[in-house]
Order: C-alpha cells, then sequence, then structure tokens
C-alpha cells in the first residue's frame, strides 16, 4: 500500500500547474483589459471565448481538431515503429552502428522546412505529405535517442544474464528491454511533443483543413484571436499527450524512478 504522502503527491502537483494557468490567466487578463497591450498583438480572453464559439458554429473546431490530431498521431506513430528498433540495434550492433549512425547524425540537421517542398513532390499535397513531415522531424531525433538510452543500461547486467546461461535473445528480452524501456518512453514522450511543433510546418502549404492551417489562415486576415484559439488547442492537445505518456510509464514500468514521481 502506497504511503499517504505518496498519493497526495499528484494532487498537489496538479493543483500547482492549475494555480500557475490561473496566474498567467489573471496576467494576460490584465495586460488586455488595461491597455497596456494593444488587442492586435493581445485579445482579450473573451474574445478568445468567442472564437471558440464561432468556429464551433463554422463546424470546423473538432473538425480540425481531430484532422490535425490524426495527422500528428500516424506521423509520429510510424517514426515510433521504424525508429526505436533501429536506435536499439545502432545501439548493440557496432555493424548497425558504423552503417546507420553517420546518416543518422547527418540527416537529424537537415532542416524539416526545406524538405517541404521534396515532400509534396514526392507525396503530393494529401495527409501522406503531412505524415511525411512529421515523420521526418522527429524520426531521425528519436533513433539516436533511443540508442542512447539502450547503451546506457548497464553492461554488467547484461554479462552476469549470459553467465547464468541466457542466450542472446534471453538477454536482450529479459534485461536489455526492462532496464531500457522507461527510457525508451521518456523518448517516445518528448518526440511527440516535437511531433506537434511541427504540425504547423506540415500545415503549411496544400492544406484545406486542420489547426496549423486555421492559424495561417487567421494570420492573414489578422484574426489574433484565432491565432490564440488554435494555440491553445494545440497546447492543451500537447498536455493530454505528455500526461498519456506519464501514466503509461506508471503503468508499464512500474519500477522505474519516473513512474514514482
Amino acid at each position: 500500500m502506497q504511503p499517504m504522502h505518496t498519493r497526495r503527491r499528484p494532487i498537489r502537483t496538479v493543483g500547482l500547474g492549475l494555480l500557475t494557468f490561473l496566474f498567467l490567466g489573471l496576467i494576460w487578463y490584465g495586460l488586455s483589459w488595461s491597455g497596456v497591450v494593444k488587442p492586435l498583438f493581445l485579445p482579450r480572453p473573451e474574445a478568445v471565448l468567442a472564437a471558440f464559439g464561432a468556429m464551433h458554429e463554422e463546424g470546423i473546431l473538432w473538425q480540425y481538431t481531430w484532422d490535425s490530431t490524426y495527422r500528428v498521431m500516424v506521423g509520429w506513430a510510424l517514426a515510433a515503429v521504424a525508429g526505436v528498433p533501429l536506435g536499439a540495434a545502432i545501439a548493440t550492433s557496432r555493424r548497425v552502428a558504423a552503417t546507420a549512425g553517420p546518416l543518422m547524425e547527418f540527416a537529424r540537421y537537415l532542416p524539416v522546412v526545406a524538405l517541404v517542398p521534396l515532400t509534396l513532390l514526392y507525396f503530393g499535397i494529401g495527409d501522406a505529405q503531412k505524415f511525411a513531415v512529421i515523420f521526418l522531424g522527429t524520426f531521425f531525433q528519436l533513433v539516436l535517442m533511443v540508442a542512447d538510452t539502450v547503451s546506457r543500461v548497464p553492461k554488467d547486467l547484461l554479462r552476469a544474464a549470459y553467465t547464468l546461461g541466457a542466450s542472446r535473445s534471453q538477454a536482450y528480452r529479459l534485461v536489455l528491454l526492462p532496464g531500457a524501456l522507461p527510457g525508451i518512453l521518456d523518448d517516445l514522450r518528448i518526440t511527440i511533443g516535437w511531433a506537434w511543433t511541427y504540425l504547423v510546418v506540415a500545415e503549411l502549404v496544400a492544406a484545406n483543413s486542420g489547426l496549423g492551417y486555421m492559424i495561417l489562415r487567421a494570420q492573414r486576415f489578422l484574426a489574433i484571436d484565432r491565432i490564440f484559439a488554435g494555440l491553445i488547442i494545440i497546447g492543451l492537445l500537447g498536455l493530454l499527450t505528455d500526461w498519456g505518456f506519464k501514466l503509461l510509464t506508471r503503468l508499464a514500468v512500474p519500477w522505474s524512478d519516473k513512474a514514482i514521481k
């Protein structure tokens, strides 16, 4: 049974987080209503709420939110499915590290924005192009992060497993994977945050729906209230995915220090 102070810790953490958002909201309210910042640069909170209502009446609020969520999740999931095994292979095989490692290091420095014209050429203007942009923005970083995480598993644990008669596959399955899994989940949590930041890049051109598309369209007409509304939605969705990964960490790897926090 968990101690009382351990069970109260999540409630206290949530309470402090809500107080932080409340404090920022009060600052926003004060700056917008006092006239210190003009509405062109900082809309009033009620104007942003009205923008939410207008988008709901237009039928785009939930549709655009779903379109963007779908694109982020698919693009990131493709990067995770391909990146985690490759990162683990780089960490455990000198041959794979020698062949794939330099390519990953080279590719991770390429600006994704500069690759957008190529994704349009290769994948067209549909959702596949959006998936590709988000994939490129997360895959190479994830591979190297997973490789670093797996390489940090103490080698003494693997040697002990081999000494006790474990085969290579058993050592990987029973020692390496449990030892690296908490860090891999953390890597996935970080990269899905990057996937949300690449959403606007993915919807920069050749898009007719999505939160990024809505933000860019609002920019053309100086609809600052809609820009703020879109940013708030993206931030909330990112926060929900982050909480989801923290919950998954507690359920999947309860022995990890990250699960105890």
